[in-house]
């Protein structure tokens, strides 16, 4: 019988964590524990799927305490950590949070793994090089943030690179570009077109609605994670690119044309500051591990938009635990 492997996910009750938690059960010679603070951005709900499954666990914890994240470690075969603060506009209102858990946090992470000589899987952002308006960003680009929130990304990726190379800690980072799908938080900008096209109400696109986005299916990039933590080399950045790349004008336009109600409903917000004007992704070394995307956008966005249609009780809750 083929042994386990445990793996410590970090962050498991969020957005990606939790599809990644998703894909990870799916190998029944997979244990899954899940290290979650239970912020407004991680819900148990995202979960559900899995009480009961011995090979799943679940404890709430914070990956800037070392006495929560260090036996979790000690007790994993591979460690992710997809644990952090990730949107844009609440960084520029306060960066103090991203700078805790996407900087501090992963230290104390990479500390722990350090000394158990445990592998890392760092989940990271596109955002980290920064805007280009023509090409696409390679692994070996330099970073270029432009948002408080892709400067604590960029931190973190230059430890994992430091604790690499100057302790041998077996650390590969992934950078993904922009995920879409269900349970994603409804405060990010395709939940937002969705719900609002749904009820009617005014779809909020930033400035001129110019900036550009490429993006992929949450199956898809979780599958990536997968892909690198399986087959990926010690060391090595993987940039997941592989999404659609579309316009926010546009994507507001699509989201209307799904759902049926006129574009008269786009209403034209003011532009957030430093608001990157494109991203995109080589991604070449992800490809020679054998990964590709399959979810077509028109279809997985007609499948996220159906989602938040059949799920808006889990959406306000969402919400009303944010105001909280």
């Amino acid at each position: 019988m083929t042994e386990q492997l445990h793996v410590l996910v970090t962050g498991g009750a969020g957005f990606i964590g939790s599809h990644l938690v998703d894909r990870l059960l799916m190998d029944r010679n997979v244990r899954v524990t899940v290290l979650d603070k239970l912020t407004y951005a991680g819900n148990m709900s995202n979960l559900e799927a899995h009480e009961g499954n011995e090979r799943f666990s679940f404890v709430r914890g914070d990956i800037v305490d070392p006495d929560a994240v260090n036996p979790l470690v000690k007790d994993a075969d591979r460690v992710i950590n997809a644990a952090a603060e990730s949107f844009v506009d609440r960084s520029i209102d306060d960066a103090s949070e991203f700078i805790l858990t996407n900087i501090v946090g992963t230290h104390v992470v990479l500390e722990a793994c350090r000394s158990e000589q445990r592998a890392l899987l760092q989940v990271s952002t596109d955002e980290v090089y920064g805007s280009t308006r023509a090409g696409a960003f390679g692994e070996e680009d330099p970073l270029r943030p432009n948002s408080p929130y892709s400067a604590t990304k960029a931190s973190a990726d230059l430890l994992c690179r430091a604790y690499h190379e100057t302790y041998g800690v077996p650390v590969s980072v992934v950078r993904g570009s922009n995920a879409y799908g269900p349970r994603q938080h409804p405060e990010k900008a395709i939940p937002t077109f969705a719900r609002a096209a749904l009820r009617g109400q005014p779809l909020p696109v930033y400035g001129s609605g110019s900036n550009r986005r490429e993006w992929l299916y949450v199956e898809d990039f979780v599958k990536a994670i997968d892909t690198v933590m399986r087959k990926g080399e010690s060391g090595h950045t993987y940039n997941i690119g592989g999404g659609h790349e579309i316009a926010n004008l546009l994507l507001a336009r699509m989201v209307c044309s799904i759902v049926e109600v006129p574009e008269s409903l786009i209403a034209f917000v003011p532009d957030r500051p430093g608001h990157d004007l494109r991203y995109a992704l080589k991604w070449e070394p992800l490809a020679r591990l054998g990964w590709n995307p399959q979810v077509a956008f028109h279809l997985g966005l007609a499948s996220t938009i159906e989602w938040y249609r059949e799920n808006e009780d889990w959406s306000a809750a969402m919400l009303e635990e944010r105001k909280g």
